[in-house]
């Protein structure tokens, strides 16, 4: 890799990766989603002389036709993620989600770039059937947002097919760390503690999840990124381990010596069939290829968000009062 692309890289996962391809010497142009502020997201205030950030949107064709021009190597994050969002606005999902990803598909097509890496998500997969799932397991949609995704992989896997476009689908498990969204469990509960909160507002503590720190997940990117032969493959990027909700709670409680009690808030609850109840991942074929594995237990990563997130500049960007959908 000499020239990257990073979409999405004013979000949680994107701003990770792209600081870590900046680390390796690789130059990087990083998509920030266009604002009138003009405003980067997490990367703000991160200057390098190898970044070149750029403002404007995957649902753009010809924009992202022009954004490909003089890169190798694309790793395409930009989506819409929030899950209980997509049970409000779910055209917005399909437009940014499948249509943006086949924007970005053709861009990449038309400037002949040697890869590009079209991110999935653990969700594609609902709840588990085996365990611990692999790339094979079926595709259960069990949300808007996890069906765009779906959408998103098959329209990816068609371009490898039909056009021999050099595609790989990274698939990470539920990643975690400093800069994440706090519509997600781990920053909520860390921020609500943070802020000097007793009652700590959650919603269902009963599945699992994959947990997978941050820096562990960005670099099961850049191996994939490197891997030789991996081109129509979709890749897992995961622990191999569950822990429920519950346990993790309580584990970021005991980290920051709080005596805290859960109280189920109803708007965090997803639809009864919409939840996913179990998830854990088999990263079998990533280890295989690359040799990649997480470097970070699961008490090792919370202590480093949650010392990211008690730094008091990092927790007023958060607003622990509302639930951020």
């Amino acid at each position: 890799m000499k020239k990257v692309l990073v979409t999405g890289a004013d979000g949680f996962i994107g701003s990770h990766l792209t600081q870590a391809l900046l680390a390796e010497g690789v130059e990087v142009r990083a998509l920030c989603l266009y604002n009138s502020f003009g405003n980067l997201g997490w990367l703000e205030g991160i200057s390098h002389p190898a970044l070149e950030t750029v403002l404007g949107d995957v649902r753009d064709p010809d924009f992202c036709r022009e954004l490909c021009t003089g890169i190798d190597t694309v790793f395409h994050l930009a989506a819409l993620i929030a899950i209980p969002y997509s049970y409000a606005a779910p055209d917005s999902y399909v437009d940014t989600n499948i249509r943006g990803t086949l924007n970005m598909l053709q861009g990449a097509r038309a400037a002949a770039v040697d890869r590009i890496i079209v991110t999935s998500t653990s969700e594609v997969y609902g709840t588990a059937i085996t365990v611990p799932i692999s790339e094979t397991h079926p595709r259960q949609p069990q949300s808007p947002y996890s069906a765009t995704k779906i959408g998103a992989d098959a329209l990816a896997l068609s371009f490898h097919a039909a056009f021999d476009l050099p595609v790989v689908i990274a698939r990470p498990f539920n990643t975690y760390g400093p800069r994440q969204s706090a519509r997600a469990i781990i920053p909520t509960i860390i921020s609500q503690i943070a802020s000097g909160r007793r009652e700590i507002k959650v919603g269902d503590l009963t599945p699992t999840r994959d947990f997978n720190y941050v820096a562990d997940t960005a670099a099961g990117f850049i191996a994939i990124a490197r891997a030789a032969g991996v081109e129509g493959q979709e890749i897992n990027i995961a622990t191999g381990s569950e822990v429920s909700m519950a346990e993790t709670l309580q584990t970021i409680a005991s980290l920051m010596g709080a005596d805290v009690t859960w109280v189920t808030d109803p708007a965090r609850l997803r639809p009864a069939a919409s939840e996913v109840r179990r998830l854990c991942g088999d990263s079998s074929r990533l280890r295989e290829l690359t040799g990649w594995a997480p470097r970070f237990s699961l008490t090792q990563g919370l202590q480093q968000t949650i010392d990211w997130f008690t730094d008091p500049a990092n927790l007023a960007k958060y607003k622990p009062d509302i639930y951020n959908r």
